[in-house]
C-alpha cells in the first residue's frame, strides 16, 4: 500500500481508504467496543496505525487481514486521550490526554509506560520534535510546554494568549519554527534557535487571526511552504509562509457543511486530507484548492484523520 488513508469518527468505526478511487478498502470493526475515535497516527515504516480511543490507545497492523483486531492496547490514561504520536524509529508511542498527563509507552513491550510527565492540565496537543529528543505539547491553560525526553523535564514554558486554551501545534519538519492555535482562532508563531545560541529558544515572530470562530487543527506543510488551518467555520485555511515568516492566507477550501476538525498533508504538499462533522473526509488538491475526492461512510462525524504516502 503505497498510500494509507485513515479516518475515525464518533461512530467507532475505523476505516481505511483507497485514496484515488475514494473506496473503503477496510473497516476496523469495534461493535463491542465503546469509546470515540479520537486521534489517529501511521507509524514511520507504515507498519502501525495508533487510534486514540477514549482513554485507551490500540496498536493496529496496516497490512493485517480486515477483521484482525488490536495487537496491543495501552491503558493508563484516567481521561480522553486528544494526541497521539509516534517517535521515528516507531519504538515508542506518545499520548497526551485530558487527565493532565502525557505518557511514552514501549511499542516493544506489551502496554509498557516507559514515561509519564505531569501537565497538570489537559493536554490538547503533542508533538515529537524533529530531533527526535523532546515533546512539545499545548494545554487547556494556554500553555505550550518543551518537554526534554533525556532529562524527564519541562525544558521551556510559553503563555502566548495568557489562559486562552492551545488547542493545537505544529512543528516544521525541519525543526525551524513553531505554530500554535487557540480555541479563538488566533495563530502564534516562534523561529526556533539552537539551544546553544544567545538567542532565545523560542523567538516570537507573528500573531495573526486565522478563524473567527473555534480552531480545531493546525498544520504545516512537510515542505514547510503552507500551513492549514481547520476551523468551527467549516472552512480550511492556506497559509503561504515566506523566508521571513510572513504569513499570507492563498486560498479558503471549502465544501464541507460542518466543523472541520483534523487534516493531513500528503508527503510532497500537494494534497491534503480533512475530516468533518458532516461524516466526510475530502482530498483537496493544493494547487487549485478544488476537492478531488470524497471520502463518505461514517454515520457520525468524522473527527480524525491520518496519511501517509512517502517512504516507508
Amino acid at each position: 500500500m503505497s498510500v494509507i488513508l485513515v479516518t475515525g469518527s464518533y461512530d467507532h468505526e475505523i476505516r481505511f481508504w483507497e485514496a484515488w478511487s475514494g473506496i473503503c478498502s477496510r473497516t476496523i470493526p469495534r461493535a463491542s467496543e465503546a469509546g470515540q475515535v479520537n486521534r489517529l497516527a501511521i507509524s514511520p515504516d507504515k507498519r502501525l496505525l495508533a487510534a486514540a480511543i477514549h482513554k485507551k490507545a490500540y496498536i493496529y497492523e496496516i497490512a493485517a487481514p480486515p477483521n484482525a483486531g488490536p495487537i496491543a492496547i495501552f491503558e493508563g490514561h484516567n481521561g480522553n486521550i486528544t494526541a497521539v504520536c509516534f517517535h521515528s524509529e516507531g519504538k515508542w508511542l506518545v499520548t497526551g490526554s485530558e487527565d493532565g498527563t502525557i505518557k511514552i509507552w514501549d511499542l516493544r513491550s506489551n502496554s509498557h509506560l516507559h514515561r509519564n510527565y505531569d501537565n497538570e492540565a489537559p493536554v490538547n496537543d503533542v508533538v515529537v520534535h524533529p530531533n527526535q529528543g523532546e515533546l512539545i505539547s499545548c494545554d487547556q491553560a494556554g500553555r505550550i510546554k518543551q518537554w526534554d525526553l533525556s532529562e524527564n523535564i519541562c525544558t521551556h514554558e510559553l503563555t502566548p494568549g495568557g489562559d486562552t486554551p492551545m488547542r493545537s501545534i505544529s512543528l516544521a519538519s525541519d525543526g525551524s519554527c513553531l505554530v500554535a492555535g487557540s480555541v479563538k482562532g488566533k495563530c502564534y508563531v516562534w523561529k526556533i534557535n539552537d539551544e546553544r545560541s544567545d538567542l532565545p529558544r523560542f523567538q516570537a515572530v507573528t500573531m495573526f487571526q486565522a478563524h473567527n470562530k473555534y480552531l480545531t487543527r493546525l498544520l504545516l506543510s512537510p515542505d514547510v511552504k503552507y500551513l492549514a488551518t481547520c476551523s468551527a467555520d467549516t472552512t480550511i485555511k492556506i497559509w503561504s509562509i515566506s523566508p521571513n515568516y510572513e504569513f499570507k492566507q492563498e486560498k479558503t477550501l471549502q465544501g464541507h457543511q460542518r466543523w472541520v476538525w483534523d487534516c493531513a498533508f500528503s508527503a510532497d504538499s500537494a494534497y491534503l486530507v480533512t475530516a468533518s462533522s458532516d461524516h466526510t473526509a475530502r482530498l483537496w488538491d493544493m494547487s487549485t484548492g478544488e476537492t478531488v475526492r470524497q471520502y463518505n461512510g461514517h454515520q457520525k462525524a468524522a473527527v480524525c484523520c491520518a496519511l501517509h504516502d512517502g517512504a516507508g
